[in-house]
């Protein structure tokens, strides 16, 4: 517990070859991430070279074991690269419906979200996928980008100090809605246990997660290259308790394997409340972690951290280690996130020499 919030965790999921096993909650609410290992449904087929997700090494020493790392990343070597990568986000609706059994509510990412825009509409109009927010951190100006670059360039600021043209960007393509009916067991409608006052859906990890491996072979537009980014509207996944805000993983490894990602969009609190996965903290977290960690498996030096999540040491801070960005009268909510300093890498790496993106004061880590 820290300043009456509840400590996220999270759970560490074992894959193996007949499907999905996990850790279960003991608890019945509270806010947390998977954290997925890459896995196969069957023979993984690795990507041509031109079909591949752009990635790079960075090798570095870490002070708190003094051990070698070299963690795949998604774009290029800021070193080496004085130019914009862009990689296709796939962003793909899930209509999640509940019968009269379970609750007999529809959750539509489709549906108006606030002031008739929709879930997804927010979404694509968010600092995520747009350019219009200044990202000025501790007096350095990071430039007029989107969140996850912005984020990316203060973590390797001693490189892209002098190759200032450095980018790695998203866009945003819309997929097709998928509709999931969800049968009783699988889930159910109930007031949000974290906060709000409102219904939420609750939905099974690894129903979902096959699901979501259904769709992925369904549609051949989806290539190691593409991230097919899967979004709920107000539903939580539950893993034996509630509630994920949401997990990437990957079919496969690199240099080929097939990156994928899940997050959920909660609607704000009308009384201003902090809420777990608020409008783009969830996203924010998961895009962040498959930025620095695409195929679930590099290593991390940190006992709290077994691969290189970077979302994962502030989720217990202040309103989840959100921080609010206002854009035309509304307020977005993305989630702090650890440079690669906090891993042990040279602090002169980063901007100002942070541990974090907002930079906030953490040893080499240390959870906040």
């Amino acid at each position: 517990m820290k300043r009456g919030l509840l400590v996220t965790i999270t759970l560490l999921a074992l894959v193996a070859s007949a499907g999905v096993a996990f850790a279960q909650d003991v608890q019945t609410a509270r806010p947390m991430f998977l954290a997925v290992p890459p896995h196969s449904y069957g023979p993984v087929r690795q990507a041509d070279p031109a079909a591949q997700l752009p990635q790079w090494t960075f090798p570095f020493t870490s002070s708190f074991n003094n051990r070698q790392y070299k963690p795949v990343i998604v774009g290029t070597d800021p070193s080496q690269n004085n130019s914009t990568t862009t990689v296709t986000v796939g962003v793909i609706p899930l209509k999640m419906v509940y019968g009269p059994n379970n609750g007999n509510m529809t959750f539509d990412p489709n549906t108006p979200y606030i002031n008739n825009v929709s879930t997804v509409q927010m979404l694509e109009k968010s600092p995520i996928f747009q350019n219009y927010i200044d990202w000025v951190q501790g007096g350095t100006d990071l430039g007029s980008t989107q969140y996850i670059d912005a984020y990316q360039r203060g973590d390797f600021w001693s490189s892209v100090q002098s190759n200032s043209n450095y980018h790695i960007k998203v866009k945003f393509v819309l997929g097709p809605t998928q509709t999931i009916n969800v049968a009783n067991g699988q889930g159910l409608v109930e007031t949000n246990p974290l906060g709000g006052g409102y219904k939420i859906g609750t939905y099974d990890f690894g129903t979902l997660d096959n699901q979501l491996q259904q769709i992925i072979r369904k549609y051949s537009q989806i290539q190691p290259n593409v991230l097919p980014f899967f979004i709920t509207y107000n539903v939580y996944v539950t893993s034996g308790g509630c509630c994920i805000g949401g997990y990437h993983s990957a079919n496969g490894i690199q240099p080929g394997g097939q990156s994928y990602g899940y997050t959920t969009i909660m609607e704000q609190a009308q009384n201003g409340q902090a809420i777990f996965s608020q409008d783009i903290s969830a996203a924010s977290h998961e895009l962040g972690e498959w930025l620095m960690d695409p195929f679930t498996n590099n290593p991390s030096p940190c006992p709290s951290n077994g691969i290189l999540e970077i979302g994962d040491p502030l989720e217990g801070e202040a309103n989840y280690g959100t921080y609010p960005y206002k854009f035309q009268g509304f307020t977005f909510h993305p989630q702090d996130l650890v440079f690669i300093t906090w891993f042990g890498a040279p602090p002169s790496t980063s901007v100002n020499n942070f541990v974090t993106f907002q930079g906030h004061k953490l040893g080499v880590c240390q959870v906040g």
